[in-house]
Parts: C-alpha cells; structure tokens; sequence
C-alpha cells in the first residue's frame, strides 16, 4: 500500500513532460457547415436545372364570379346620353379651306377645328382699316386749320379794340374757328366709328376659324374642304350646317324610360346598377339623378335619368344600350360586400419571402414569384387584390427552397403517370 508522501508526489505538476497533441475539434464542425452549405447549393442547383419539384397547385377564383345578384326593385332598359354636346359650326357662311378632326380625336377647349377662307373677311378688315386711316388723317389736317383759326381770332381781337379792323371781320374770324372745333370733333368721333368698324372686322376674320367650345371627343366629321357651310340651313343639300360633333365624355349618363305604374318606386337619389349591352358583365354602380316630370302620353312611360360612376372609360360611348337596376339601400350594400375586385386563393398558397407577401405561379413548367397585396380573411382562403388573375395556378404550401424559376411538376400529374 503506497504511502501518504507517495500519494502526495503523484499530484505534482511534471513540467518536463511534452504538451498533449491540440485539439481539432473545432476544425470537423468547421468542414461540417462548409459541407453542408454545398450539399444545399447543390441542391437548389439541382432543383432549378436538374430534377424538377413535385407541388400541389390550386386555381385563384375571382371573387363573386358566380354569387347570385342581389335582388333590385326595378329594372328597366335605356340609352346612354349625353349631357354636354354640340354640333360645331364656323358663325359665318363660308368656304371650308381645312379641317383638322377625324373622328375619335380627343380636342380641349379653344383648339382650332377648321378654318374657312378669309379672303372676304381680310377684304373688309383691310377696308375698315383704311377707313380709320383716312379719319385719322382728316383730324390732323381740321386740327392745323383751328389752330391758325384760333390765332387769328387772336389777333383780331387786339385790332379790333384798337379800331384798326371792323367788328365785322372779327365776328367772321369767331365764326370760323368755332366751325372748325365742330368740324374737329365731328373727325374724331368718325375716327372712333372708323376704330369700331375694324374690330367689327377682326372680328370676322376670327370668325372664320372654328374652334372647340369645351373639351371632348369628335365623333362626326361632317364636311370637307371646298364645301360652303352656314350656320344657317340654305334649304338645300349643298350647304353643311357644321363641321362636325363634339361630345363631352364625362357628361355621359343614362336615360331610361319607367312605366307610369312602377315611377313611384323611384326615388332622386336611389343607388342603380347600369350593366351595358355590350358589356353584360360589366355592373356599373350611380344613383337616380332626377325624374322628369312629364310622362309620355302614347307610352305611358316616364323619363329617369341616370348617373354612372365610370364616366371617363373608353368603354361608355353614347347611344349604347343598357339596362338599369333600381336598388334599395340595404340591398346596394349587400352588393358592395359581395362583389369585390380581386382573386380568392387558399391561405396556404401565400407565404412571406423576406417583407413581401407572395404566391408562387406555375407557369410553363416552372414556377414565377409573384408580389401581393392582400385583402380580407375569408375561411380557409385569403383576398388578393392585387399580384394574381382569376385562373392562374398558384402553388399550396410552398417550400423554403422553392425559389422563382424553379421547375416543377404537378402532383396530380406525377400520381397519373404512376
């Protein structure tokens, strides 16, 4: 058994032995992450170019597609109208020397649409024009013969005081200066007549250019150069009454035609739903702007004007067929909340990438990351307003290594080739 100064010789410290071999612990971890941060490298390569991704898809659904249409009070059909427009025409009788309009051309206020020939107009013009020259002249030439009227007059005067004239030849030199102040005043307001009768004149020059009245789109042309229009019917086919029409598109609005026994279930003000002709599935929303008060004897209709919030599209144009609905407040509520712009896809298609809410798309066998704006919470699905189109394929349940470009393959397909 060893002793107590053996045991206490075993617990010294030998400071001449060689130091352990290091420790290359930390070196393995070290080649482990580089490992795997190329294992992952090589496998998102291998998901984008190499083997493509098995994924469930599902279809985004516009909202309120196929929900049923509130029921409306009334319904009754029209035109649409405009409030605002003209047949533009020159104020003189002319002939048409050019005419810049086509149909469809938008024009804004003052723009020059044709101009006629001023020739008579410039003729006139240049007449007045010499006229006031003459009278002008006449004024300096009546004003020379005052003043040596005057001076005369003058002069006399001190004579005739001193008896050295008659009173006789001084009272003829008052007389004739006091005819020819009246002569002068009568040259000036000749003058003023001459000044009026040329901006009579410019004015008809200017009349001779055919300007737009308010901002709005030429739909007919209606004369060419060469042609004599009037802003008077000659009674006649030779003679155009205008140049063309002009109408202001953010006037438009419809007129429809109510039977006397349903009007009083119309109200000024009543929310309406207006859905074109030519676009049946287009519901435009306004309110009943007024109720004429004058019914159609023969018909036995009334006149309801209607309003339209989507003035200003391209796609209102005057005289089109609609139909109008008349709602009830509680039921234009309704189909606000019902039908509302966008997309419905599951909630497990959207996933955040970075700060961004997006869906991934298959499109082509591959997939494309698309940027949403989201809407409301409806059950198992979410409202896009903005990023998606009713009909496109969007991803369920992306996973993090699925990344824009990407190939992939749809389950359902992979399942049937099975």
């Amino acid at each position: 058994m060893p002793s107590n100064a053996d045991l206490l010789h075993s617990l010294k410290i030998d400071r001449t032995a060689p130091p352990p071999p290091p420790s290359r612990k930390g070196l393995w971890i070290a080649l482990a992450v580089a490992g795997a941060a190329v294992l992952a490298l090589a496998a998102g390569l291998a998901l984008r170019g190499g083997r493509p991704v098995s994924v469930q898809v599902a279809e985004a659904t516009a909202i309120g597609g196929g929900a049923a249409s509130a029921p409306s009070v009334l319904d009754a059909s029209g035109y649409v109208v405009a409030r605002r427009m003209a047949t533009v025409s020159a104020k003189v009788t002319g002939r048409v020397r050019e005419v810049l309009i086509e149909e469809g051309q938008k024009v804004k206020e003052g723009q020059v649409l044709a101009r006629l020939d001023p020739v008579d107009a410039e003729a006139q013009r240049a007449l007045s024009a010499s006229q006031l020259a003459a009278s002008e002249s006449q004024i300096a030439s009546v004003q020379a013969q005052l003043t040596q009227a005057e001076a005369d007059a003058a002069r006399l005067a001190t004579l005739v005081q001193q008896s050295l004239v008659s009173r006789a030849q001084y009272e003829q030199a008052l007389a004739q200066r006091d005819t020819l102040r009246a002569q002068l005043a009568t040259a000036r307001r000749n003058a003023q007549v001459a000044a009026a009768s040329l901006r009579i004149a410019d004015n008809g020059v200017d009349n001779t250019v055919v300007r737009a009245p308010f901002d709005g789109v030429i739909i007919a042309k209606a004369a060419q150069p060469g042609e004599i229009v009037s802003p008077l019917s000659a009674g006649g086919g030779f003679t155009r009454t205008g140049i063309g029409t002009l109408v202001d598109m953010e006037s438009l609005e419809v007129e429809v035609e109510v039977g006397e026994a349903y009007i009083g279930r119309v109200k000024p003000g009543m929310p309406t739903q207006t859905a074109l002709n030519a676009y049946p599935d287009w519901k435009i929303p306004g309110k009943v702007i007024a109720i004429i008060p004058a019914a159609d004897r023969g018909k036995a209709t009334v006149k309801v004007r209607v309003s339209l919030d989507a003035r200003g599209d391209p796609r209102v144009v005057p005289d089109m067929g609609a139909r109008v609905s008349f709602l009830e407040e509680a039921d234009a509520q309704r189909r606000n909340e019902t039908e509302t712009t966008g997309v419905l896809v599951p909630a497990a298609a959207i996933v955040r990438r970075g700060d961004k809410d997006v869906a991934f798309v298959v499109s082509g066998g591959k997939v494309v990351e698309r940027p949403l704006v989201l809407g409301r919470t409806l059950g198992d699905d979410r409202q896009v307003l903005r990023g998606l189109s009713a009909g496109e394929q969007v991803v369920l349940e992306p996973p993090e290594t699925l990344a824009d470009g990407m190939r992939v393959t749809r389950a359902d397909d992979d399942e049937e080739q099975q």
